[in-house]
């Protein structure tokens, strides 16, 4: 299957997070790759994610506005690089590429040669038929929407982070 969460609401991550454990609890090997999210910042889940033997890797430098598109874009290719990899490989029975649809909707620098979306729907639709993917980020392309088995939409009702509350950590972060 290729499982997509996407939406302007909160959960994305914490629900591919949840189908990581789920899979992991069966016995399934599980791969995180998490694009924009940096290894320096201190998220939640990759340290539990890692105490349960789930593989997980953070090739991300941060939000787009924290660092030059050079950066970016030198971390996205990395980034896929190892994405595509691993989808490809066969060893692993999930594998989450969560912000992947973030990365696929930069628009402030050139991604197309980085992260070619052509590339990314071809190595999607060609993958081994026991790997289940998941896709998470907000903004997801229609390509990647037409091609997935499953897609949720998470949808913001309301929100903190609009009354001036900024990420918490252990719900966030």
């Amino acid at each position: 299957m290729v499982i997509v969460y996407t939406g302007d609401g909160k959960g994305k991550t914490t629900a591919a997070v949840g189908l990581a454990v789920r899979a992991a609890g069966h016995g399934k090997k599980v791969i995180v790759i998490q694009f924009i999210k940096s290894p320096h910042r201190p998220y939640g889940e990759a340290k539990i994610l890692q105490q349960l033997g789930i593989d997980v890797h953070q090739t991300g430098v941060g939000f787009t506005w924290t660092k030059t598109p050079a950066e970016h874009r030198e971390a996205l290719l990395k980034g896929w690089s190892l994405a595509k990899e691993r989808v490809q490989s066969g060893i692993y029975d999930v594998v989450i590429l969560d912000e992947l649809n973030v990365a696929l909707a930069i628009t402030s620098f050139p991604i197309d040669d980085v992260l070619p979306i052509q590339d990314v729907v071809h190595t999607l639709m060609n993958k081994p038929a026991h790997t289940h993917v998941v896709v998470t980020g907000r903004g997801a392309k229609e390509e990647i929407i037409q091609l997935a088995d499953l897609v949720t939409e998470m949808k913001e009702v309301k929100h903190y982070y609009h009354e001036g509350v900024h990420a918490i950590k252990g719900i966030d972060l």
